[in-house]
């Protein structure tokens, strides 16, 4: 990718040289990495480029996204160079398939701590694939003193797709500089606006890549356990929907209401709704909404 990286101050282009440099190193997972300007989705086209053969630990980046695309096939966009939108291919043929449920929550978990350790910004994670940012409310009516209360909202997206019968490809959008004005919906946030002390996308892209190897490779090395590798117990650390009360939708209509009250050696909800105890999978779930 060619470009002028100070022509947009505010927004540079990432360099695509320097992340290369500084991630495709002999003991990383990461074994490719190309940045460009403008695709539609940059998860079709990792999974189109795994079923050409891709390497595991191919990186696919990209500058802007138009035909971007969340679960259940819910579509985003966002201003070019405003944040990271970004896909990894992976292909862990350790681990049984029925444990690769657990690849979206890890990428939450890792997306959080290098978000929290490069930017200096608390984060939370919305079960199944959400990272929650709180941003300060309004407070030119607080006497002094007063700490501003702020508002959960959501900064990143995750989405897991399956590339042939071997491989995964794990998508990651996160809101880096987007303004208020900008934002798709009142319920979103950019780690601009939760008050980060970094929003230079070269670092934060290196730390969401460097915990993402760390923890795939944990969790690798376990063969998928979950709580072998401390993944169960660090994901409901930092599950902010745990402990709540939440309305699980569900597809036909129908709605589970109960506390959100752990999270299974599956990666799955358990709902306990005062009478009995449901467990819901990611695949099955239209929404979930904390209801206090």
């Amino acid at each position: 990718m060619t470009s002028n990286r100070w022509a947009d101050l505010d927004r540079p282009p990432l360099n695509e040289t320097a992340l290369r440099r500084a991630l495709l190193t002999d003991d990383s997972l990461w074994t490719s990495l190309d940045v460009v300007a403008n695709t539609g989705s940059t998860n079709s086209d990792l999974v189109a480029r795994a079923r050409e053969g891709a390497a595991e630990g191919a990186v696919l980046v990209a500058e802007e996204q138009s035909a971007a695309r969340g679960r259940l096939d819910r579509r985003w966009s966002a201003p070019a160079r405003s944040g990271l939108f970004l896909s990894v291919l992976l292909r862990p043929a350790e681990v049984p398939v029925e444990r690769w449920g657990w690849l979206p929550l890890l990428a939450g978990v890792a997306t959080a701590a290098a978000v929290s350790r490069t930017a200096g910004v608390d984060t939370g994670l919305k079960w199944p694939n959400d990272l929650l940012v709180t941003v300060p409310e309004d407070s030119d009516k607080l006497r002094p003193g007063e700490t501003p209360p702020g508002s959960e909202r959501k900064a990143a997206g995750i989405l897991a797709e399956r590339a042939g019968e071997d491989g995964i490809v794990l998508g990651i959008g996160l809101n880096v500089t987007l303004t208020e004005q900008e934002l798709p919906v009142p319920t979103a946030a950019s780690l601009a606006l939760a008050g980060a002390k970094v929003t230079d996308r070269d670092p934060l892209l290196r730390a969401v890549l460097r915990s993402l190897g760390e923890w795939y490779g944990a969790w690798r090395a376990a063969e998928g356990d979950a709580h072998v590798c401390r993944l169960q117990e660090t994901y409901a650390a930092g599950c902010a929907t745990l402990g709540r009360t939440v309305r699980v939708e569900l597809p036909g209509g129908q709605a589970l209401v109960g506390e959100a009250a752990a999270i299974d050696g599956d990666g799955r909800l358990v709902v306990d709704t005062g009478e009995r105890r449901e467990t819901v999978a990611a695949g099955d779930v239209v929404h979930v909404r904390a209801t206090l």
